[in-house]
């Protein structure tokens, strides 16, 4: 478990008791809440993503980012009694398939092949929950299209974002390198990053953790 606080007079916006909880160690998300003056205390949840996808009551993808947002949050609540959790997910969907995070080059350059010239949907996720309670939950979506790439381009790209082409789901990062892979991108920032944040920041609102 990681504690985090927001510097200078953000910190002040938070009327929370203690810091949120986020389960996950997801360091986009981090720094989002941070930068928004939400203090946080990260923690992985130590789910079976891939258990759930394979149970799930609904295999529609933006179904999926809620349900697996949920289940992060329900399992750190388990742990951390009377706390404040957030539980966030983020689906990446192809022509309805779900793509997951590569395992190493070759699956990335697989995916970044099928999604070369094509328009594809990002549904990110969050669920709030307090003592194995779901408060709240949301879901929103952003379409991405990718430019034409060839072989070689891929490849190129590949080279230069090592790793981080392995971090997340259709191997980019859009807040990186991942930028130049694409034609166009249409919705909120934050969900495109996988925390659709103006929606979570009024729920908190509402919970009294937040004075403005």
């Amino acid at each position: 478990m990681a504690s985090s606080s927001p510097s200078g007079d953000r910190a002040a916006l938070w009327t929370g008791d203690r810091p949120l909880v986020l389960a996950s160690t997801s360091v986009t998300r981090r720094d989002l809440l941070l930068c928004a003056g939400v203090p946080v205390e990260t923690e992985a949840a130590g789910i079976d993503e891939r258990a759930i996808e394979e149970t799930a009551e609904s295999r529609a993808p933006a179904d999926l980012a809620v349900q697996l947002a949920e289940a992060k949050a329900q399992a750190v609540c388990r742990r951390r009694p009377q706390r404040l959790v957030l539980g966030a997910d983020q689906v990446l969907e192809l022509d309805r398939e779900v793509l997951h995070k590569p395992a190493d080059r070759a699956a990335a350059l697989s995916h970044l092949t099928r999604l070369s010239g094509r328009r594809h949907l990002l549904h990110s996720a969050w669920a709030l929950a307090r003592d194995g309670r779901i408060l709240d939950r949301f879901v929103d979506s952003a379409s991405l299209t990718m430019r034409s790439l060839s072989t070689a381009e891929i490849a190129r790209y590949l080279d230069a974002a090592g790793e981080a082409a392995l971090s997340g789901a259709g191997s980019y990062q859009v807040e990186g390198l991942g930028i130049h892979l694409f034609e166009s991108i249409a919705g909120d920032h934050s969900t495109i990053l996988g925390l659709p944040l103006i929606p979570l920041l009024a729920r908190l609102r509402g919970l009294g953790c937040l004075g403005i």
